[in-house]
């Protein structure tokens, strides 16, 4: 009986996982084509015709822009930079919730990019603008900030925001039969692209 129970319970783990493995994120970035109050239908960036699952309970962003001048040591940030000879720049930089997961990785922006998300260190003019220290637990990067650079936060938007025409960001979660879900998205607001 209670070799029968272990298998029974071993086949449902596997099963979990199998189901948990199916699913993959990608990352969307696009225009509003058109959005039903339950799929929000995207054209891709790389001309690709996308339906989003956006269940009641999702979360709707704006874009909104502000200075590096009003971010500040310990705060949140995400950084999304190119290195080249070495050096990392930055292509944006964004604020985000306590809840993002911090670290430096690999991003989709181009060749040699990465995402880092941490805390602000240490904000200092350099030549070509400013010179960001980020830590995060177990490192540091040290990136450049050339002026110019966006630089966002993101404030309350509803669904409403979701109309044709609309750019947003997203990372969507996409199930083995190609259903993909989003429970979050950014949408640009006033001209201000989510920019990552």
């Amino acid at each position: 009986m209670h070799k029968l129970t272990f298998g029974l319970l071993c086949g449902a783990l596997a099963l979990a996982s199998s189901v948990a493995n199916a699913q993959t994120n990608m990352r969307v970035r696009g225009t509003v084509t058109a959005f039903d109050g339950k799929v929000v239908s995207v054209k891709s960036v790389d001309g690709k015709e996308l339906r989003l699952q956006f269940p009641e309970s999702g979360v709707v962003a704006a874009a909104k822009a502000i200075t590096l001048a009003e971010l500040k040591p310990g705060d949140f940030v995400g950084v999304t930079s190119i290195r080249k000879e070495g050096v990392l720049t930055a292509r944006e930089v964004h604020v985000l919730p306590r809840t993002a997961a911090e670290g430096h990785t690999p991003w989709d922006l181009g060749p040699e990019s990465s995402m880092t998300n941490a805390n602000i260190a240490k904000s200092v003019k350099s030549t070509s603008g400013h010179e960001l220290t980020l830590e995060y637990k177990g490192g540091s990067q040290t990136i450049q900030v050339p002026d110019g650079t966006p630089i966002v936060t993101t404030v309350p938007a509803d669904r409403a925001s979701l109309k044709p025409g609309t750019y947003i960001f997203t990372t969507a979660q996409v199930a083995a039969d190609g259903t993909m879900t989003t429970q979050r998205i950014q949408a640009a607001k006033d001209g201000v692209k989510p920019p990552q």
